[in-house]
């Protein structure tokens, strides 16, 4: 038996799996809301779950352990801010969210509750919006092709071209054939499996170290700059880290999650579960990049495939502590984040082709049939173009999920809130947020400045929505009524 077999069956094993839940979700979707929503039937556990495994990418199990082992302790700032985020997203967001899209027309996709919510009869903020997750989805999906490559070049030894397809080929397929209920059911077992490896994996290397405080004394002796928890960048770099949090509250990825639950009483119980699980992941991932630190300074001889690309850490790690037919689990992982992460956002590039494009301009009548039929062409046209700006070799999967992440964050994040929380936000103020966000951030990044481009951008939006909301017209009547019988709606704890 060769060293790459039980890596092969195992993971053959695992893809398998994910194709038969894809083909089982496939029997249940009879319609277009259950393609994309699911119809709204996620229970507390699959929603925080899906949510969860949705948003903690292969940049989980890549680059964040990384970024830890190149930046030492200054980088756990990053996770104190996606962990601050993440609740208060849960706590605020979640409950208004799933009970305003289902009044407002049942509206399916973030373009669909924005032209409802702000009654947009020019359809401008249903073009704007689907526009923008359309860019910075491609950049996001480009983020899990680049980790999937990674993984089949480093196991299985795969030009990065042909790794690059491969790690793409089932994620598409059990997209294409199974819609939301596929995406969250796959997700939900890709959950299970990330939490197991980001658990035993820091274990092990922690107990070879001699044990954590020994382990922290060597990454010293390593770098002392390691240990410092403000890092070079100082007080900005701090900002920049904990502002990955603003970027929750635009995700449209995630908060599907939280627009398909099956009802308002799910979500406090999810939330508990959904936060459990993303703090273990967190600090799993942070303790593979930190002590792997102390761990290759004691074994230099394998040190050479990270000190080439850092975010090798996680993989390295695997195939040198354990034995072949367990590194094929643990590496599944990797996998697994890169896939949840990745057939969510087809899906929702593909909602918006579909939902927003294809039957909110060209097809207002089009059958359900129809319109399932044409998302899963959208899938696969999604994930063509991803491939394509992923096909640099050089690419790596920080940077692009950064990228993609601010510019959801500021373009969205502002929008949503306030459209949940103001009832005198006008369509106008919601155009002026998504325009002057997207472009902030791009704008921004361009510049090279230490600050995360989010920052600047989410101040932006929220100014320009203030602005024009207040120079134009007061909503209508209407609306504003609507607005607060959603409110009242909501209970004394806004279902939280």
């Amino acid at each position: 038996m060769t060293a790459s077999t039980p890596l092969l069956t195992t993971f053959a094993a695992y893809l398998l799996l994910m194709i038969g839940i894809g083909v089982w979700a496939w029997r249940r979707t009879r319609s277009f809301d259950d393609y994309i929503l699911g119809g709204r039937s996620l229970g507390s556990y699959v929603t925080a779950l899906a949510a969860g495994a949705s948003d903690m990418s292969g940049w989980l199990m890549l680059g964040l352990p990384g970024a830890l082992y190149l930046g030492g302790a200054s980088e756990v700032w990053i996770a104190v801010g996606l962990i601050l985020g993440a609740w208060c997203n849960w706590k605020y967001v979640a409950g208004p969210l799933r009970v305003y899209t289902e009044r407002t027309h049942n509206a399916l996709t973030l373009p669909d509750y924005f032209t409802h919510r702000f009654d947009d009869r020019n359809r401008l903020l249903r073009i704007l919006s689907a526009l923008v997750i359309l860019v910075f989805f491609a950049i996001y999906c480009a983020a899990g092709i680049v980790a999937g490559a990674r993984l089949f070049e480093n196991i299985f030894g795969l030009p990065y071209a042909q790794a690059m397809w491969w790690g793409a080929a089932v994620t598409i397929a059990y997209t294409f054939i199974g819609g939301f209920l596929a995406v969250s059911w796959t997700d939900t077992v890709q959950a299970t499996v990330m939490i197991f490896a980001l658990l035993l994996v820091p274990a092990i290397v922690v107990a070879g170290l001699g044990g954590p405080l020994p382990a922290v004394a060597l990454v010293g002796q390593v770098d002392a700059t390691h240990l410092q928890w403000i890092g070079t960048g100082g007080v900005i770099a701090i900002v920049s880290a904990m502002a990955w949090g603003l970027g929750y509250f635009g995700q449209p990825h995630i908060l599907a999650r939280f627009m398909a639950a099956d009802s308002l009483q799910t979500i406090p119980r999810a939330r508990r579960i959904g936060m459990t699980w993303m703090v273990l992941c967190l600090i799993g991932a942070m303790a593979i990049g930190y002590f792997g630190i102390a761990w290759f300074a004691q074994h230099p001889q394998h040190a050479a495939p990270v000190a080439a690309n850092p975010e090798r850490v996680f993989i390295v790690l695997v195939e040198l502590l354990f034995n072949p037919w367990l590194a094929g689990v643990l590496l599944s992982a990797i996998l697994a984040a890169i896939m949840s992460t990745l057939s969510s956002q087809l899906l929702v590039c593909s909602s918006a082709l579909t939902e927003d494009f294809y039957h909110g301009l060209i097809r207002p009548r089009a059958g359900h049939a129809e319109l399932v039929w044409f998302g899963r062409m959208s899938v696969l046209a999604v994930a063509l173009l991803a491939i394509w700006l992923a096909r640099d070799p050089q690419s790596r999967v920080f940077g692009l999920v950064a990228y993609a992440w601010a510019g959801f964050g500021a373009a969205f994040g502002p929008v949503v809130l306030l459209s949940l929380f103001w009832k005198r936000m006008t369509r106008n103020g919601a155009l002026a947020g998504i325009l002057v966000g997207a472009t902030v951030v791009i704008l921004w990044k361009q510049t090279g400045s230490a600050l995360y481009e989010i920052v600047p951008g989410f101040i932006a939006a929220t100014l320009a929505i203030v602005v024009a909301s207040l120079l134009g017209k007061p909503p209508a009547a209407e609306l504003q009524a609507r607005h607060e019988a959603v409110r009242l709606s909501l209970g004394a704890d806004g279902g939280r």
